[in-house]
């Protein structure tokens, strides 16, 4: 019996690796939007949407290089995006509605991302 518990245990951690690598990618896929929202906010000197982004990184985000670099990227990317752009600055509402919106997504995805990646 013992010699089977460490082929069952490696059997599960094979099994379970796709399941988390697919959440982890969720994670960084929201962490960027989050990002994006918050270059916006940035270059548009919105900055209670950009506090609240902020916000939502701070409270979901795993602490982790990979996930940090992903947000700031997006962040610098929509920055830059945003100050070359013709077109004005979205409404304040706008932002907050989309951090709203992300919020629960963030929750759902990186609540597993999280444990899986400490």
């Amino acid at each position: 019996m013992k010699q089977i518990r460490p082929l069952f245990l490696l059997c599960l951690a094979v099994l379970s690796a796709p399941t988390l690598a697919a959440d982890a990618e969720a994670g960084l896929l929201a962490i960027k939007a989050l990002g994006t929202v918050n270059g916006q906010a940035l270059a548009c000197a919105q900055m209670p949407a950009a506090a609240r982004a902020k916000s939502l990184m701070l409270a979901h985000a795993p602490k982790t290089q990979r996930f940090g670099d992903a947000y700031e990227e997006a962040t610098q990317a929509a920055y830059l995006a945003q100050t070359r752009a013709t077109e004005a600055c979205p409404e304040p509402l706008r932002l907050i509605d989309q951090l709203n919106r992300l919020a629960p997504q963030l929750a759902a995805t990186l609540s597993v991302g999280a444990a899986a990646s400490k």
